[in-house]
């Protein structure tokens, strides 16, 4: 008997693959491109428009007198100098004026902050009687102009024996409707399981506050404290009411007074110069701060 072994099969061939001719990328019409392209070119000057004055403020003080009168007027400064600061820095107070708005804006600010958030919390967890109407109560005081309320806050500070001081500039702005809004639409978005979980640890209700609400509320935080810096920095009708000393002017003051010194033409940017740098200080926070502030504005654009 003979045994026949079977022979395995051979493998069919393998189906040769031919590469793939590669397509083109289709190029997009020519009519469509020239359209994008003036997209794009006004919205850079859209962009761009709003800069062009800090731009001419800050060529305007590194200008030297006889070119700063020139017509027509040059885009660029030929010889920069800082001569200007120096003029603006030395012939009124600037350097103590500039400490003045710091501790008046710094001051209102803080207080904003605290008020707003406690007043926030109230209202967006705690439930009493009145509260809704207490609450918009308070902001409708926002549609109120503030010159209207000028001459009985000046009143009224003036009795308490607070003007010529530096509570009585920031006694109006320790506490603010918008501020109390904002931090009342944010924390309403805090679950109040996790409030009750503090409460349930014990823990009180500052301590919520600060250890539990804060720390979420960072946007808000950085969004508020821009908006108040700058209003706080630039609030001019305020401080020439009540306050009488130069001594305590803030820099906006100050400025005006630099107006005064220097009404000849040629000597127009030596204001420029002190308002460029009246400006710095508003600028470096929002620099600081511009990546939470924008955050915080989109978040703000969708609180119900």
């Amino acid at each position: 008997m003979t045994l026949t072994t079977a022979t395995p099969a051979a493998p069919a061939p393998s189906a040769t693959r031919t590469p793939q001719a590669s397509i083109p990328p289709r190029r997009m019409p020519l009519r469509r491109r020239v359209s994008t392209a003036v997209l794009y070119v006004l919205l850079a000057v859209v962009a761009l428009l709003p800069l062009f004055p800090l731009y001419w403020l800050v060529i305007s003080a590194l200008k030297s007198p006889a070119e700063f009168s020139q017509i027509p007027p040059t885009w660029f400064p030929t010889n920069p100098t800082l001569d200007q600061a120096a003029t603006a820095l030395t012939a009124v107070p600037f350097l103590q004026s500039m400490m003045n708005s710091v501790i008046i804006a710094g001051g209102s600010t803080i207080s904003v902050l605290a008020t707003s958030i406690l007043a926030g919390y109230v209202f967006a967890k705690h439930t009493f009687k009145g509260r809704d109407l207490l609450f918009w109560a308070i902001v409708a005081t926002m549609f109120l102009p503030p010159i209207v309320t000028l001459v009985p806050l000046y009143y009224l500070v003036n009795s308490m024996g607070l003007s010529d001081t530096y509570l009585g500039v920031m006694l109006p702005w320790l506490a603010n409707a918008f501020g109390i809004f904002l931090m009342r639409q944010f924390i309403r978005d805090i679950p109040d399981e996790l409030i009750e979980a503090a409460r349930m640890d014990g823990a009180g209700e500052f301590r919520i506050v600060w250890q539990f609400v804060v720390p979420l509320l960072k946007p808000a935080i950085v969004t508020l404290a821009v908006f108040m810096f700058v209003y706080a920095w630039n609030n001019f009708i305020w401080p020439l009411s009540i306050l009488r000393s130069e001594a305590l002017y803030p820099v906006v003051l100050t400025l005006n007074r630099l107006m005064s010194y220097t009404m000849s033409f040629e000597y127009q940017n030596v204001v420029l110069a002190g308002a460029v740098i009246a400006s710095l200080p508003t600028l470096l926070v929002f620099l600081v701060t511009q990546r939470v502030f924008v955050a915080g504005i989109a978040a703000s654009g969708v609180k119900g």
